[in-house]
């Protein structure tokens, strides 16, 4: 019996019930079985070995595919923990998976320690076993014999995973002299892995829990062609430089103090102008889209968060309750704002010409992550939201749906950031337990989201099991100056919280009605925002956003004082800078104003001082001439004008 295989192109072809995809990539070119890693069957990724048995909309899978990659990576993973295993006997695993660029492997070395040199010796062990193109081998496995294979091994982590799973959904993969627990898919043999290099390593616990063994977590990146791990490393290098915590403390932006607390961010001076140079470009945008600021309290009772599901779903991701003397009272501190903005618009009644009503908030949020995973300002446990809630009806859902995708589109526009992918997250459809609400409004509002992005012609990916608990959602996924991937802006249709806190208002048919919900963030966490916008701009910021603008940087001083006039006219004009008067020689000062990234040197001397002039130097541009103080005012004003403006 045959069954028909559709291609991403539309076309229908038939197969014997059974073909393989290495069989199916074979049928279309020779050229693409040569470089298949895997294949998308029905949205799922398999192994090219895999028999398919019924119907099937497929894809082939290579380097140039994410699910290529991931295969890639994932198979990587297993032939690191191969050569881990031939080099340190008795080692034990936990899991190793591909991450966004490479993958790790958590690992129980027994104590002995891991350094440079066990990274070099397992990345030549691995170059030595790719060269045997072992092929993975896939096998299911009953539980019992799961069991005892790790019980064999002594391998406690193994063992404990596999008493989590189902008996008939397990399977083993096998390549060379090593096998695993695993899911897959895998790519066909280990000869397609050419270029190996091992990063770093890091402390684990294991699960992530803390009160869990510390095992050793060693990261690793692999590639089909030599010259792009090549490149990758100088994107490596690059990386560094930009690093934003290396930018942040050189541009004085922003500290850490393990007296006030690990993850909690001490925002500097100059790093608190660019801060709220963001918050006001934010503010007046949404303003003119017609949102009224609101603010709520950094705490909330309990019950809040209880009726919001927030407790039952986050409840371990926040901290601790907060006790008062009254044994009744519970608060948290808040892990976000939409609970907060539901009571202010059941404050009074509404009725529906009332609708939409727009609340607007920069609300700090709370959430306990564990150390290991805090990094900079990328990760953190008090953050700021650009956060707001529209309450509509389900007829303006779409309209406004549309006027959030314009605005977070207008804030990528006006920062630099004009690479990215709207990612629709939606439940995973084989775990509904995740989330809350009935199946027709979580239908309804995915059909809105997609509708709405197909509007505006956005390029979207449909990603399962990415959705809130409460909704499903347009991520967008910018690509910085590196080509990195970032979350940064969401918008969130929402039928759950309305209905949880009993939200309404009065229809043009005199009757009750429930209001639908959208959540936005525009930058998301503004910490984070800040962190990508460094490392995007490697601190070279738009004119408009720079802490600091300009240094006036007299010859000697003989020239402070015009060199303080021409600051004074500067400052009356809400121009940011400052006057470098010390006692240095012009060249130093031109290099520290430089290494501090400021855009515009105005150097003076005698000429300048006679001519109300100054000279002006560009940061990485050089001079730009002699000009008159007031022309120099002119032009740099339009340059600096905020996006949105006028």
């Amino acid at each position: 019996m045959n069954i028909k295989i559709t291609l991403p192109d539309g076309s229908i072809r038939e197969f014997s019930n059974g073909v393989t995809g290495a069989e199916i990539a074979r049928s279309i070119s020779e050229g693409l079985a040569r470089n298949a890693l895997a294949i998308e069957v029905n949205e799922e990724i398999w192994d090219l070995s895999r028999p398919i048995t019924s119907d099937s909309k497929v894809r082939i899978l290579t380097w140039n595919d994410a699910g290529g990659k991931k295969a890639f990576w994932h198979s990587s993973a297993h032939l690191m923990a191969e050569a881990l295993e031939a080099l340190y006997p008795g080692v034990k695993f936990g899991i190793g998976p591909p991450i966004e660029n490479g993958f790790y492997y958590d690992v129980d070395l027994g104590g002995r320690p891991f350094g440079e040199d066990d990274l070099i010796a397992v990345e030549k062990k691995m170059a030595e076993l790719a060269r045997k193109e072992s092929r993975f081998i896939r096998s299911e496995v009953s539980k019992k014999d799961a069991l005892e294979y790790f019980e064999k091994k002594d391998d406690p982590y193994k063992i404990e995973l596999i008493q989590e799973l189902a008996d008939g959904s397990i399977t083993f993969y096998q390549q060379g002299n090593f096998t695993d627990l695993c899911k897959g898919p895998h790519i066909p043999h280990t000869g397609f892995i050419k270029a190996i290099k091992l990063l770093n390593v890091a402390g684990a616990y294991w699960r992530g829990n803390e009160k869990n063994k510390m095992l050793t977590r060693i990261y690793g990146i692999t590639f089909p062609k030599q010259k792009d791990l090549d490149d990758y490393l100088l994107l490596l290098e690059e990386a560094k430089k930009r690093d934003h915590r290396k930018i942040g403390k050189e541009l004085e932006l922003f500290t850490f103090s393990e007296r006030v607390g690990m993850g909690l961010p001490l925002w500097l001076p100059k790093g608190t102008i660019l801060r709220e140079r963001l918050e006001q470009f934010m503010r007046r945008a949404q303003v003119k889209a017609g949102y009224d600021p609101v603010v709520t309290p950094h705490i909330g009772s309990k019950m809040l968060y209880v009726t919001s599901g927030h407790y039952q779903k986050y409840g371990k991701d926040s901290f601790m309750p907060i006790r008062t003397p009254d044994e009744n009272e519970e608060f948290l501190l808040k892990p976000m704002n939409c609970p907060h903005h539901c009571e202010i618009y059941s404050s009074k009644p509404r009725s529906y010409r009332d609708l939409p009503v727009r609340l607007a908030e920069f609300g700090t949020v709370y959430r306990y992550e564990q150390s290991g995973e805090l990094h900079g300002l990328t990760r953190v446990r008090g953050f700021t939201q650009d956060d707001a809630h529209i309450f509509c009806r389900p007829d303006q859902v779409k309209e406004e749906f549309i006027k959030v995708i314009d605005l977070v589109l207008f804030v990528f526009k006006s920062l630099g950031f004009d690479q990215y992918t709207a990612q629709i997250s939606l439940r995973d459809p084989n775990d509904k337990s995740k989330y809350i609400g009935e199946d027709e409004l979580w239908e309804r509002a995915e059909r809105e989201i997609q509708e709405a992005a197909d509007e505006r012609g956005l390029k979207t990916v449909a990603v399962k099991g990415e959705a809130a608990f409460y909704g499903p959602k347009l991520d967008f996924m910018v690509k910085d100056a590196l080509g990195r991937s970032w979350q940064l802006g969401t918008i969130q249709v929402d039928y759950q919280l309305p209905q949880r806190f009993g939200l309404e208002y009065v229809g043009a048919d005199n009757q009750r009605h429930r209001p639908v919900m959208i959540h936005r963030a525009p930058f998301g966490s503004l910490e984070r925002f800040v962190a990508v916008l460094i490392e995007h701009c490697a601190g070279n910021f738009p004119l408009w956003l720079a802490p600091e603008q300009v240094a006036v940087l007299p010859i000697s001083e003989r020239f402070n004082a015009y060199g303080n006039s021409v600051m004074d006219k500067l400052k009356s004009l809400d121009i940011r800078g400052f006057i470098d008067d010390r006692d240095e020689k012009i060249g130093r000062k031109i290099r520290d104003a430089e290494v501090r990234k400021i855009p515009y040197m105005l150097i003076v001397g005698e000429r300048e001082a006679m001519e109300g002039k100054v000279a002006v130097r560009k940061h990485g541009a050089g001079d730009q001439g002699s000009v008159l103080l007031d022309e120099f005012i002119r032009k740099f004003q339009e340059e600096a004008a905020v996006p949105g403006e006028g």
